[in-house]
C-alpha cells in the first residue's frame, strides 16, 4: 500500500502543479492570516497552545481556563478548520516536492525514493490539532493523559520538521548531482 501511494506521489509530481500549490498556499496563508483577527478575535493575553514545543498538563488546563468559554469556542473552530486545511496542504506540497526532487536524484529501484513518504509526518500536526480540539471539548474535565498526548504530538511535529528538511536536502543534492534530469 505504501509503495502504491509513493508511486502515486511520483506520478503526480509535476513542476507546474507544485508551483501552483505553493503559490496558492502563500496566497491562502497571507489572506486568511490577515482576516483571522476579525473572524476569531483573540485578546492580546490569549496564549496559544499551538506554538510552544512543551507544556505540562497543568499549564494546558490553566491556559484553557484563561481562554474562557468564548475563547475556547473560537480556538475550537480555528483548529478544526484553518488548522486542518494547512497540514493537508502542507502534506501535498511536501509529498509532491520531495517526489519531484527524488525522482531527479535517484533511480526508481533506489531505496532512497521511498523518502517521499516522509510527507505522512504532517499527520502529527493534524493529531496535535485534534487532541487540542478534544481537550477543548472535554473541558472542564482535565484528562492529564490527553494533555500529555497533545504535548507529545507537538514535540513530534517540530522534530518531523527537521526530518522533512533533511529529505528535501537529500533530494535536492541528488537532483543537482544529476542535473535535474528525471531518472528512469
Amino acid at each position: 500500500m505504501l509503495n502504491k501511494f509513493s508511486n502515486r506521489l511520483y506520478a503526480s509530481a509535476k513542476g507546474w502543479g507544485i508551483l501552483a500549490l505553493i503559490v496558492g498556499f502563500v496566497l491562502f496563508f497571507s489572506i486568511t492570516l490577515s482576516l483571522l483577527p476579525t473572524v476569531i478575535p483573540a485578546s492580546e493575553t490569549m496564549v496559544s497552545l499551538d506554538d510552544p514545543v512543551f507544556y505540562t498538563p497543568e499549564q494546558v488546563f490553566s491556559i484553557l481556563g484563561d481562554w474562557e468559554a468564548t475563547g475556547r469556542i473560537q480556538q475550537l473552530w480555528f483548529h478544526m478548520t484553518w488548522d486542518v486545511i494547512v497540514p493537508v496542504w502542507s502534506f501535498l506540497i511536501i509529498g509532491l516536492s520531495s517526489s519531484w526532487l527524488l525522482m531527479r536524484g535517484f533511480t526508481p529501484d533506489n531505496k532512497w525514493r521511498k523518502l517521499n513518504l516522509v510527507a505522512f509526518v504532517s499527520a502529527f500536526d493534524l493529531l496535535e490539532n485534534f487532541s487540542l480540539a478534544a481537550l477543548i471539548l472535554v473541558y472542564p474535565a482535565q484528562p492529564a493523559w490527553l494533555a500529555w498526548l497533545k504535548t507529545g504530538f507537538t514535540m513530534t511535529k517540530y522534530a518531523c520538521g527537521v526530518l522533512i528538511i533533511g529529505v528535501l536536502l537529500v533530494g535536492l543534492i541528488g537532483a543537482v548531482r544529476n542535473k535535474f534530469r528525471v531518472l528512469v
